[in-house]
């Protein structure tokens, strides 16, 4: 299993609904991963609004690929990069540091994630 920001085993980030690349509740990437999906947080309402301004609509449903759409609260395996674009716009959403890939922290600051944790048991 791979490990998360803290050193530890990587905790599931959330099956309800179903997220990570690979689908599995896992904030887990490998070479096909091109987004680097590795964050696990939770959504909020801003963020939803900027992720569609920057072009991911996140907040509609797209049966097609069986994607519910998010609403806030929900937790979801964010691409690193749009958390750190979202960090510097002032709308990053919190994380779970458990839950979120060791690789992450290749693109942006432990220190800002850590400042952005949810503290709480996933």
């Amino acid at each position: 299993m791979p490990t998360n920001v803290l050193g530890q085993e990587l905790q599931c980030c959330c099956r309800q609904p179903l997220t990570g690349f690979y689908r599995d509740g896992y904030c887990r990437t490998g070479a096909d991963d091109k987004g680097l999906h590795t964050v696990c947080a939770q959504v909020t309402e801003e963020f939803l609004k900027f992720s569609k301004r920057m072009g991911n609509d996140l907040s509609t449903p797209r049966p097609e690929y069986d994607f519910p759409g998010l609403k806030p609260g929900d937790k979801w395996c964010l691409c690193v990069q749009r958390w750190q674009e979202a960090l510097e716009a002032g709308v990053a959403p919190r994380v779970f540091l458990e839950a979120t890939h060791s690789s992450a922290t290749e693109w942006v600051d432990f220190h800002d994630l850590q400042a952005h944790a949810v503290i709480e048991e996933l």
